[in-house]
C-alpha cells in the first residue's frame, strides 16, 4: 500500500494502539481522520499529529454510518479503515448479559457495521484496506475475562471472512494480534495481567509492525512473533494447548491466593 495521500480513519484513537497508529499513519503522508468517544481527546491527537477529529460512537450502526459520513466528507473518499477501538468488559461466568452485550458490539460488530458501510464503494471501484485490532486472544484465548477473549475471535473470524470473500476483487484485510501492550486495557487484563506485563510493548511497537505490514498484505500482524508458534500449536495439538493454558490458569490462581481464586 502506498500510504502517503491515502485517506485513512483510525476508530480507538484517543490513545493507545490507536493513538500511535494515527501518527504512524500521519508521518508516513497519509490524510488521517482519528474517532474516538472523548472529544476532547480526540481533538487532542488530532491537533498533535494534523489529522481531523471525529468524535462519536464507532460501533453503533447509526455511529459508523455518521462517521463514514463525515470521514467521506473531509478525504473524499476512505482508502483504508484501522478498526481498533475495543473493549474489556466483564471476567467468567460472572460477566453479566450487558458486559457481554457491550463486548459484542465493540469488538465485533463494529467491525461488521463499517464493512457494510465502505464495502460496497471499495467493490465498485476495485479497491480497499480494512484492518482490524483484534489481539492474540482472537487468536488464542484470554484467561479471566471470556467476553473479551470470545468477542475477538470474532472480530478475527469475521476478518478472516472478508479476506476468502473479497481478496480477489482488490480488497485487503489484515488482523493486528498483539499480546500484552503497555496502554491503560493492560490494567485490565485481570489474572493475565502481570504474565502479559512481562514482555509488554509500547503501543508505537505495534504501529511499527503494523507499518510494515502494509507495504506487503500479510493477513496476520504479530507484534509478538511467538504468538505465531502458540497459535501452530493450537492448531496442531489443541489438548496439549490446553493443558499448558490450564498449568497457567492454575499458577494463578496459586499466586492470588484463596481469596483469588474463582
Amino acid at each position: 500500500m502506498t500510504v502517503a495521500g491515502r485517506g485513512v480513519v483510525v476508530t480507538g484513537a484517543a490513545g493507545g494502539i490507536g493513538k500511535a497508529l494515527a501518527a504512524r499513519l500521519a508521518a508516513g503522508g497519509a490524510r488521517v481522520v482519528v474517532n474516538d468517544l472523548d472529544p476532547a481527546a480526540t481533538a487532542a491527537v488530532a491537533e498533535e499529529i494534523g489529522a481531523r477529529a471525529v468524535p462519536g460512537d464507532a460501533a453503533s450502526a447509526a455511529g459508523v454510518r455518521a462517521l463514514v459520513s463525515a470521514a467521506r466528507e473531509h478525504l473524499g473518499q476512505i482508502d483504508a479503515w484501522f478498526a481498533n477501538a475495543g473493549v474489556v468488559r466483564g471476567g467468567g461466568l460472572d460477566a453479566t448479559d450487558a458486559e457481554w452485550a457491550a463486548s459484542w458490539e465493540v469488538n465485533t460488530m463494529a467491525h461488521v457495521r463499517a464493512a457494510r458501510a465502505l464495502l460496497p464503494g471499495w467493490l465498485a471501484r476495485g479497491g480497499g484496506r480494512f484492518v482490524v485490532t483484534a489481539s492474540a486472544a482472537g487468536l488464542l484465548t484470554a484467561l479471566g475475562t471470556a467476553p473479551y477473549s470470545v468477542t475477538k475471535h470474532g472480530a478475527v473470524a469475521f476478518a478472516e471472512w472478508l479476506s476468502a470473500t473479497y481478496r480477489h476483487r482488490g480488497i485487503v484485510v489484515q488482523a493486528v494480534c498483539p499480546q500484552g501492550v503497555r496502554t491503560g486495557m493492560l490494567a485490565s487484563a485481570g489474572p493475565l495481567r502481570d504474565v502479559l506485563a512481562a514482555d509488554a510493548v509500547a503501543p508505537e511497537e505495534v504501529a511499527e509492525a503494523t507499518w510494515q505490514a502494509l507495504h506487503d498484505d500479510r493477513f496476520l500482524i504479530l507484534p509478538h512473533p511467538r504468538v505465531a508458534g502458540f497459535y501452530r500449536q493450537r492448531a496442531t495439538d489443541t489438548d496439549r494447548w490446553l493443558d499448558g493454558m490450564n498449568k497457567l490458569q492454575r499458577h494463578i490462581e496459586a499466586a492470588a491466593g484463596p481469596a483469588g481464586e474463582a
